[in-house]
């Protein structure tokens, strides 16, 4: 299971992409300020962020705070109907993709999906020991 963060105010839409991404066998979390998010972080990390582009134009290098896992990404997402908010070159390099949301919700699921098989194959992924094998 990967951890995915979500951030953002449209909290119709993330909890809508919340369920998608829980049936795919993923853990959501939804979170409507990046303070909050880098709080919830701290305590479990996220090996993918998906942040409002807005939100994020507006709060610069804040997003860049909120922790993520070794091997995993940040994504920005948008409304169709939205304007294109003005990003930073830190943040346009930190970024793994653009998305417009809720249209291209089958390319956040092979993102995600592909992150986490890309950090499992690389050794960066999170494991689970099953507990019959804990000492």
């Amino acid at each position: 299971m990967t951890n995915v963060m979500l951030v953002g105010t449209d909290l119709a839409l993330l909890e809508g992409l919340a369920q998608s991404l829980a049936r795919l066998g993923h853990r959501p979390a939804v979170t409507t300020s990046f303070a909050e998010a880098a709080d919830l972080a701290a305590i479990h990390p996220p090996l993918v962020l998906v942040a409002d582009r807005s939100m994020a134009s507006s709060a610069g290098a804040e997003m860049l705070t909120v922790p993520i896992l070794a091997g995993g990404a940040r994504l920005l997402y948008r409304a169709a109907s939205s304007t294109l908010a003005p990003l930073s070159p830190t943040l346009q390099r930190a970024v793994l993709a653009d998305l417009t949301l809720p249209l291209e919700r089958h390319r956040l699921a092979a993102l995600v999906q592909s992150i986490a098989d890309r950090a499992r194959t690389t050794g960066r992924a999170p494991r689970t020991t099953p507990p019959e094998t804990r000492l």
